[in-house]
């Protein structure tokens, strides 16, 4: 068996993750399988067709692996990463090579096979966010990881492998340089202003209002000022924090009640397009990783919900920008069920 491994790439500062047994993921968008609901293997009753559950909201009584289930993790059975083994670090030349260590796991949203996350009844979707919080709480035990990060891939435009429900978790011996730039800038708007960047977009949101789509007690719904894609939303928290199994039962459900309302209204402007969910949470602080302190001031957990139509291509890969076709006014306009002026 060939192991998944971390390589740096000193000229674009990217960490890859060389994963050989994810080329032998299926693939069930073919009619013919959609039709066969018994080779679902998340479906309620197929339990056998999955690695061992390692978490799961049951009835009472239910036994592990079998039926009876509202939400259920497993182990992703084609992982980006393996949680087995020791995590060593070492140079290769002029490269930075690291064993592949981490945990990636499956979020099974719902037994059924025939429903989509946002037709789930708001407590439904609670139990899902739930989860989530359950999971990274238990995997931050592990000193070997330094962030945790959970999307969601919704249709083949997404990246989506199979069509029923489900998030994936992955956990990560390092954090990425992505999310540590995006540290850096809200560190840095913190030093220059006293304010934390999130409450200020937050406020220029709420003030401006022109790309507000919703709101309800706990959290802000809008289309950020240079969404990268047409219809992209973020989801804020008012109640500043970074760590997102800080929320509370309450906060989970006010989350899931304006996620279920930003994905149909999604569904009905656009059509049930595909998408990716990205829950973004602060780094994992450890005595060695003092550099992150500052996000309790600095930084907020927040969602973004990306649509997505076309695969990205020369200039986003070449130049890591984008070119959206929608003005984000104009979106928040057509979610809002606004007529066009």
């Amino acid at each position: 068996m060939i192991h998944p491994e971390f390589r740096r790439d000193p000229l674009h500062n990217t960490w890859v993750v060389f994963a050989p047994e994810r080329q032998r993921r299926p693939n069930d968008f073919a009619p013919a399988v959609l039709q066969a609901g018994s080779l679902d293997p998340f479906v309620e009753g197929n339990e056998r067709l999955t690695p061992l559950e390692v978490y799961a909201i049951r009835q009472e009584k239910s036994k592990p692996n079998e039926p009876g289930w509202q939400v259920r993790v497993v182990p992703n059975r084609y992982p980006a990463m393996r949680i087995e083994g020791k995590l060593e670090a070492t140079p290769v030349g002029l490269y930075d090579h690291m064993t592949g260590i981490g945990a990636h796991e499956v979020i099974i949203e719902t037994p059924r096979g025939d429903i989509a996350t946002e037709d789930l009844p708001v407590p439904a979707i609670a139990q899902i966010f739930s989860t989530y919080r359950e999971r990274i709480l238990d995997l931050e035990k592990d000193h070997r990881f330094q962030h945790i990060y959970i999307f969601k891939n919704v249709g083949p435009s997404a990246g989506a492998s199979l069509t029923h429900a489900h998030s994936q978790l992955v956990a990560l011996p390092l954090v990425p340089p992505f999310v540590e730039g995006k540290l850096a800038r809200a560190r840095e708007h913190y030093i220059v202003k006293q304010r934390s960047l999130f409450s200020d977009i937050l406020h220029t949101e709420c003030t401006d209002g022109s790309r507000l789509v919703a709101e309800n007690d706990g959290y802000v719904l809008f289309c950020p000022y240079a969404s990268r894609f047409p219809f992209e939303m973020s989801i804020f928290p008012k109640r500043h924090h970074p760590d997102f199994v800080s929320c509370t039962p309450n906060e989970l459900h006010d989350l899931a009640e304006i996620l279920r309302f930003a994905l149909q209204r999604l569904n009905e402007v656009l059509e049930k397009p595909g998408y990716n969910l990205l829950l973004h949470t602060a780094p994992l602080r450890r005595p060695h990783t003092e550099r992150f302190d500052s996000t309790r001031y600095d930084y907020s957990w927040h969602l973004e919900i990306a649509p997505r139509f076309n695969a990205l291509a020369g200039f986003e890969i070449g130049l890591g920008s984008y070119i959206n076709t929608v003005y984000p006014e104009e979106a928040a306009r057509f979610l809002r069920g606004e007529a066009r002026s």
